[in-house]
């Protein structure tokens, strides 16, 4: 007899995909869910941090082990409203912002927000090649311009650490 692995409907893939592309429902908040999945990434992040003893390269490798489940999640949610980036997707903030916290060479109090603050301005304002990164097709296109904005906060914090900053 051959063994063979249980399927997935197409419903569960798809409250799967939904509940995945809002992070357990942060994109649903009824103003700037953005916002509030980047600050739902950063307080797990301080979690890990303080409880755990993560390091900030770990955010790095914890972004990008998301990068799969969060592109497939955002493309799957972005077919199925027919919309290019809907707002409820915010996976790619937390990926973004895991990114960010990644360049830091120490996690003190101030990195927290000035990651977190950065990150928000970055992907708001958008600098080249972000902007350009989001035309990218389905959930390439919308989770890219996070990580991108997430590599401009990661070079800032770097940087930052590097010149005696902090």
């Amino acid at each position: 007899m051959k063994a063979t692995l249980p399927t997935t409907s197409g419903i569960e893939a798809g409250a799967l995909a939904r509940w995945t592309a809002s992070w357990l429902g942060c994109g649903y908040a009824p103003k700037a869910p953005g916002t509030v999945g980047s600050a739902a990434a950063l307080l797990i992040a301080w979690v890990l941090a303080r409880y755990a003893g993560w390091q900030a390269w770990q955010f790095g490798i914890l972004a990008v082990a998301c990068l799969p489940p969060a592109v497939w999640a955002a493309g799957r949610v972005a077919r199925a409203s027919g919309l290019r980036d809907p707002s409820v997707v915010v996976i790619d903030e937390v990926v973004g912002q895991w990114v960010a916290l990644a360049g830091a060479v120490r996690l003190e109090s101030w990195v927290w927000p000035a990651a977190f603050l950065l990150f928000r301005i970055f992907d708001i304002v958008k600098p080249v090649p972000v902007r350009q990164a989001e035309r990218l097709p389905g959930g390439t296109g919308i989770v890219a311009d996070d990580v991108l904005a997430g590599l401009y906060v990661a070079l800032v914090l770097r940087l930052a650490g590097c010149f005696n900053f902090y």
